[in-house]
């Protein structure tokens, strides 16, 4: 039986800062950075995403950043994980390793979960009592989906009723996000697993999280966000594009639109980029796999990158 290619990961929540010890570490490794980030695949949207620099990947190779552009609203997992497992291949041919790197869990999963889709029945009275719901107060069902299963929410249009109807529809019913069908966290089914993975989280105390992202949050008005906003609605980008719904851009938006205060705005970014921390770290969690780096433990960045390094490559399955 031919052997599985190994892969290396890094996830961890928004502002964790997975960028700079990826990059440190793909250095030191000989490996190329794939993005497993489902807003840093859309061109032209750089501060946002905060996506890296030319000069930050300081000569690093990174796939899958700028792969589509913003009009593109088809853009999915499986189209994710077919593009990954091409680049992993590209990779191995060139003798280098892959460093999968990102905080979307879904894409994370794609390549390291075996997938099946678990049927849920239909429930009519719950289908009729939110298609209800939704007729009269329009968008709540949307809104009640990004509280609880953002991934499907970014993919979804608000006035997808019949689609929303069935996501939230699963979730009620199975206590579990649509977005996480297909993902058998306990592999109860023993399936195989396509590849061999080292996978490694980083993670600090919730307030120094939170404090972080705040700065961030700054940095990226500071360095021009609602310029790049504007840029986007200038030439024509559709707000409901899943794009366009990202964080910090769905907001702004709003305040150009005059819904929210420059304020309002500024601090309605910052509590949703805390929440959707807070949900990252939930669904990370739950996989046993991933070995927990405490960035709050390393004052010296290199002495976390030694750390990584080791904890990434010690469990390579050699020839």
């Amino acid at each position: 039986m031919m052997a599985k290619k190994h892969i290396y990961i890094i996830v961890g929540p928004t502002a964790s800062g997975k960028t700079a010890l990826s990059i440190a570490c793909a250095r030191a490794m000989d490996a190329e950075i794939i993005s497993a980030d489902s807003m840093q695949i859309y061109t032209e949207m750089n501060i946002g995403t905060a996506k890296p620099t030319v000069p930050e990947m300081n000569g690093v190779t990174h796939h899958l950043l700028d792969f589509v552009p913003p009009s593109d609203g088809t853009f999915n997992v499986t189209k994710f994980r077919a593009a990954a497992e091409r680049c992993i291949e590209e990779i191995y041919a060139k003798g280098k390793k892959p460093l999968i790197v990102g905080g979307t869990g879904l894409y994370i999963n794609s390549l390291i979960f075996p997938l099946g889709f678990t049927e849920v029945e239909p429930n009519d009275e719950l289908r009729a009592e939110l298609n209800a719901l939704e007729a009269s107060q329009p968008g709540i069902l949307h809104g009640r989906l990004r509280e609880v299963d953002p991934v499907t929410a970014d993919r979804l249009h608000p006035n997808d009723t019949k689609r929303l109807v069935r996501a939230l529809e699963v979730f009620v019913q199975t206590g579990r996000p649509l977005s996480a069908f297909g993902n058998d966290f306990a592999n109860t089914q023993n399936n195989e697993c396509p590849y061999d993975a080292s996978i490694i989280g980083i993670t600090m105390p919730r307030e120094l999280l939170y404090e972080r992202i705040n700065k961030r949050v700054d940095r990226m008005l500071e360095n021009g966000l609602l310029n790049e906003v504007d840029r986007l609605i200038g030439k024509g980008y559709d707000p409901a594009l899943p794009a366009m719904q990202g964080i910090g851009y769905k907001q702004l938006i709003a305040y150009r639109n005059g819904i929210y205060s420059h304020d309002e705005a500024i601090e309605t970014i910052k509590r949703e980029t805390r929440r959707y921390a807070k949900r990252q770290i939930t669904w990370f969690k739950r996989d046993k796999r991933i070995r927990w780096i405490d960035a709050a433990e390393f004052t010296d960045p290199v002495k976390m990158q030694e750390h990584a390094i080791k904890l990434l490559t010690e469990s390579e399955k050699r020839e």
